[in-house]
């Protein structure tokens, strides 16, 4: 594994397998930064007097440019502290990329502030995983249907390559065999 390789991100879709993953590279020892918006969708959808459980809470949001900001100030504030882990590689739950490839595909527009901080914040490497219908479930945090989720996807292609990162597709396989693969590319 190269030593130099610091800031791992594992993104994907809903559905694709990513948590089960994420969740074996933190039980195997590495360290993980969680994926942020399951404590913000929580508290968004905590508030609401009907929650709209068919659609993603970043769209029911009471203010949507401030949920948003919150996610980018959340993943900002992990990224910097990756800085502080003497351990390496770190791994994290969804990068800096992915909250405006959410806005994107619901057709929210974001400022430039957005954009400066996915350009000055660069990850060394980034995982993408795959749709993958047969393990595609909705869950108490998931919001989104399998269509939705093959939409997601592209449109993290389009912003991860937008800011020019080579995505590295991990095969569909059991956990082990991913995590295999992933540290095996590094």
């Amino acid at each position: 594994m190269n030593d130099e390789l610091h800031r791992i991100v594992i993104t994907g879709a809903p559905g694709t397998g990513k948590t089960a993953v994420i969740e074996g590279l933190q039980a195997i020892g590495y360290h993980v930064f969680p994926e942020v918006i399951r404590e913000f969708t929580a508290e968004e959808t905590a508030t609401q007097e009907t929650p709209q459980l068919a659609t993603n809470p970043i769209v029911f949001a009471r203010d949507s440019e401030d949920f948003n900001r919150k996610l980018i100030s959340g993943r900002t504030r992990q990224f910097l502290q990756g800085h502080d882990i003497a351990s390496r590689p770190v791994f994290y739950d969804r990068g800096l990329p992915d909250v405006l490839a959410y806005m994107d595909f619901f057709g929210q527009t974001y400022g430039a502030d957005f954009l400066e901080v996915c350009r000055t914040h660069r990850y060394d490497k980034v995982f993408l995983m795959p749709p993958w219908e047969e393990i595609f479930h909705a869950d108490g945090g998931r919001f989104e249907t399998y269509q939705q989720a093959l939409a997601l996807h592209e449109s993290l292609i389009v912003r991860y390559t937008a800011f020019e990162y080579d995505l590295l597709e991990v095969p569909k396989g059991t956990i082990d065999e991913r995590i295999d693969h992933i540290l095996s590319t590094l």
